[in-house]
C-alpha cells in the first residue's frame, strides 16, 4: 500500500507537532477528567454529559492520528532549485484578475497547512493547481465553479 506524501513547510510541520503535542499533554487529560465527572452523575445510558465526553474523546484520538500520519509521510518543500519569479509551493503569489485589474495574493502550502481565511490555499487547489509553474508576468487561465478566471502573476516570493 502506497501511503500519502503530505507536502509542508517547515513552518507547517512545527505548527502540527505544536497541535500534536497539545492534543496529547493537555486535551486528552481534559477530557479523561470530564468523562470520571460524567461517570459519577450515575446511569451512562442517560447521561448526555459522558456521551458529549466521550465524543469529544472519539473526535481527538481520531485528530492525533491524523496529525501523527501527516507528520509521518511530511515532504518538506524545497525550493533551492526553483526560479525566483516561478510559482511553487512554499511561495507568496500575487497576481492581478483581467481584465478588472483586482489584486489577490495567496501562499500555496501543503493541503494540511491550507488555512483560505489566512490567504494560505492547498497545493491541490484549482488556482493552485493553474499557477505553479509558471512565471511572473504570465497569464493564467484558472478553471473555477464560477467560470474562467484570467489572471496575470505580478508577483512571486519566497513565503
Amino acid at each position: 500500500m502506497v501511503e500519502k506524501v503530505y507536502p509542508m513547510t517547515l513552518e507547517g510541520k512545527a505548527k502540527l507537532e505544536e497541535e500534536l503535542e497539545q492534543l496529547k499533554t493537555v486535551k486528552r487529560g481534559e477530557i479523561i477528567e470530564r468523562i470520571k465527572i460524567a461517570r459519577g452523575f450515575g446511569d451512562l445510558s442517560e447521561n448526555s454529559e459522558y456521551e458529549s465526553a466521550k465524543d469529544e474523546q472519539a473526535f481527538v484520538e481520531g485528530r492525533i492520528t491524523t496529525i501523527e500520519n501527516m507528520i509521518r509521510f511530511a515532504q518538506i518543500i524545497d525550493n533551492d532549485g526553483v526560479d525566483a519569479d516561478e510559482v511553487s509551493i512554499g511561495k507568496t503569489v500575487t497576481f492581478i484578475e483581467l481584465p478588472d485589474g483586482e489584486e489577490e495574493e495567496y501562499t500555496i502550502v501543503g493541503s494540511a497547512e491550507a488555512d483560505p481565511f489566512s490567504g494560505k490555499i492547498s497545493n491541490d487547489s484549482p488556482i493552485a493547481q493553474a499557477l505553479i509553474g509558471k512565471l511572473v508576468n504570465d497569464e493564467v487561465t484558472i478553471a473555477t465553479p464560477g467560470g474562467d478566471m484570467l489572471v496575470k502573476i505580478v508577483k512571486v516570493e519566497q513565503a
